[in-house]
């Protein structure tokens, strides 16, 4: 074994730190009675290893000027730390070294396990805070290694970042969530899926992506950027060692609602920059059709924008979030009334839509080429249109993961409590505001159209009423004699409201002469279950002449009378339907309904399905109770026992803070 020659010596070109600098050696224990040999571990056996500069943390320009709190940093620390140690050999360590500094899986020979230095400055690293460095700290690179050495592809691909050790990252460093934004319409927060509050997995799951399908709006698939614990701000402070697995879901809980805030204005920013502020597209249609398409969205953009400047400086000031319910319930009582207004134009939106896509070419052609543009992602405009919709109802959502992570009777826990009531309240006087705008000219549109003619009339227009089903069906003649066939109607128009039944006969496409009127609580409906008929019996005990009255129609399909005998018998359902029996179906598509018995639906919604027919679901949704069809091929069933079971708990609790 080779002895350190003096200084300046010729005869050894190997680079050596005086021992002023660094004397730690090691005496081993030589069984066989040989002195103990002193190992230099700074010695450099390679030739061209002479021309490196090797600084040291001890003589840094970081030590030279914090003195006592000089930094390992953590890299240094951690990357090399050997997972098994398996060598048995006996050691006799100097007084001033202990076991834990040394490291027997380090090759050949002996050496300093320097990762474990780190042990005394742990807690000095994770109380730091980051932005109170210097400037000059934030390019401070300690490296033994020549600048010449190539990264090989291996260990970027396991770093996923830049390797420089002690550097302080900026406001946008890399691998922060900022870096890719994502549209909102593609990803999926976790907080919807009522299941992950008691899931122990730590990462998003993906879903399986679903099949095209260009007649309903878009997929989803994708989960919100990287989880809390993947930040590399997280694992650089080694918090995870320091808190609870609850409270690391918590923060991950709270972590959603900031990066899928930012995804979703991502997505508004597209909207109007793209779409809404377009010459081109402006050109193409009036003034007011403008309006009805785009109605407030910029001062939603607006609302988002300084909604995620808050929840994203409280995130700066440190990783650990203590909480954000005071920010939602601020913006949630004080700043989201754009919104309900928003929400309330959404019968003129899509109306105003259709009416382009069907009348308008020139629309059509300028629209098609704004949507197949790298910047829109190929996404249509309808699912732009929704995101304020689709955000405002998943709020609650991510609100009541937050409360049911954060410890009960905690003052955390009732500041979530009272944001979680605030977003539910709000949500709900946008669905009432959507609902009446189109009930109210819905109503307006229909008295215009009726006849009464011999039939007492009544007000038809009330803030209470609205249109549940509407359509034709034909009247069954086989059981009547030549003589009734010959003064009968082959078909009655019906116009089903929430508390009256009116039968007409249809004139035109905007004009109904009305027969006969019935209130919905004195209405029988009795389906006839044969294969070879589609009839259903109508018997109204009492109509408008106070006489009873049996009429037998025909559907033209299964799922035609399946409709008819459902909407007729839901008019005097006021309960909800869920129960433990029923299974429960997640929407893995947004779903604009076309006809007013049908249901809306938004991405990740859960209904609980009642009955299916011919391809069609009919349901209640979980959030508001409210009832339609849809169509199966944009739900999936939900099979998991468990996740049914988290999520029948969470519609009550969500039905309770909106009264439904």
């Amino acid at each position: 074994m080779s002895h350190r020659k003096p200084r300046g010596s010729g005869g050894d070109q190997s680079l050596l730190l005086p021992e002023s600098r660094f004397s730690s050696v090691l005496q081993l224990d030589q069984p066989s009675g040989r002195s103990s040999s002193s190992i230099d571990l700074s010695r450099v056996d390679s030739p061209e290893d002479e021309r490196r500069v090797v600084v040291l943390s001890t003589q840094s320009e970081a030590a030279r000027r914090l003195g006592a709190q000089q930094l390992i940093p953590k890299n240094l620390a951690v990357s090399s730390r050997p997972r098994n140690r398996h060598h048995t050999t006996v050691v006799t360590l100097p007084p001033d070294l202990c076991w834990e500094d040394y490291d027997s899986d380090a090759g050949d020979g002996f050496s300093m396990r320097r990762n474990h230095r780190n042990k005394s400055y742990r807690a000095a690293v994770t109380s730091l805070n980051l932005d109170a460095f210097p400037s000059e700290l934030q390019t401070e690179v300690l490296s033994p290694v020549s600048e010449k050495k190539a990264v090989t592809q291996k260990q970027a691909q396991k770093s996923g970042r830049k390797k420089t050790l002690g550097r302080i990252r900026n406001r946008k460093e890399a691998g922060s969530f900022k870096d890719e934004p994502r549209f909102y319409q593609e990803i999926k927060e976790r907080g919807l899926n009522a299941s992950s509050l008691n899931t122990e997995e730590d990462e998003f799951s993906a879903s399986e992506p679903a099949d095209e399908d260009q007649g309903i709006v878009v997929k989803n698939y994708r989960a919100a950027y990287m989880t809390w614990s993947q930040l590399p701000k997280v694992k650089d402070l080694g918090v995870l060692d320091h808190i609870s697995p609850e409270e690391r879901k918590r923060q991950e809980a709270i972590f959603e609602i900031l990066t899928s805030e930012y995804s979703y204005l991502h997505s508004l920013s597209i909207l109007v920059a793209h779409f809404k502020d377009s010459a081109d597209l402006k050109k193409t249609m009036t003034a007011t059709e403008h309006h009805h398409l785009f109605s407030n969205i910029s001062v939603i953009q607006d609302v988002s924008k300084r909604f995620f400047e808050d929840l994203d400086m409280r995130h700066q000031v440190h990783p650990v979030i203590r909480d954000i319910s005071d920010i939602v319930n601020k913006y949630a009582t004080q700043h989201f009334e754009p919104y309900i207004v928003y929400c309330s134009n959404e019968t003129f939106q899509q109306r105003t839509l259709q009416k382009l896509l069907s009348s308008n070419s020139a629309f059509r052609d300028t629209l098609k080429e704004i949507e197949g543009s790298e910047a829109c992602g190929g996404l249509p405009m309808i699912s732009f249109l929704i995101l304020p919709m689709q955000r405002i109802t998943r709020l609650p959502l991510l609100l009541d993961t937050i409360c049911q992570k954060t410890p009960k009777e905690s003052a955390e826990y009732f500041a979530a409590c009272w944001a979680f009531k605030a977003i539910s309240k709000l949500v709900k006087q946008c669905n009432d505001g959507a609902r009446r705008m189109e009930r109210t000219e819905q109503m307006y549109t229909i008295q215009k159209q009726m006849e009464f003619g011999k039939i007492k009339p009544f007000p038809l227009v009330s803030s209470s009423r609205w249109l549940k089903k509407s359509g034709e069906l034909a009247l069954y003649t086989d059981d009547l004699s030549i003589f009734r066939k010959a003064f009968v109607f082959k078909s009655y128009y019906l116009f089903l409201f929430n508390d009256v039944l009116i039968v007409t006969k249809k004139k035109s496409e905007e004009s109904y002469v009305v027969l006969d009127y019935a209130t919905v609580d004195k209405v029988e409906v009795e389906e006839e279950m044969t294969d070879s008929k589609l009839n259903l019996k109508l018997l109204m005990n009492r109509n408008s002449s106070g006489r009873s009255e049996l009429v037998t129609l025909v559907a033209e399909s299964k799922l035609n009378r399946a409709r008819w005998v459902t909407a007729l018998q839901d008019v005097k359902k006021t309960k909800s339907i869920a129960n433990d029996d029923l299974r429960q179906y997640e929407a893995t598509k947004a779903y604009m309904p076309k006809t007013p018995d049908e249901l809306s639906l938004q991405q990740a919604e859960l209904v609980i399905v009642s009955q299916e027919v011919e391809g069609w679901c009919h349901g209640e949704r979980m959030r508001d109770g409210e009832r339609g069809w849809f169509p199966a091929s944009c739900a999936t069933q939900i099979t998991n026992r468990t996740a049914m079971e988290n999520n029948i708990q969470r519609m009550e609790r969500l039905r309770k803070e909106t009264d439904v």
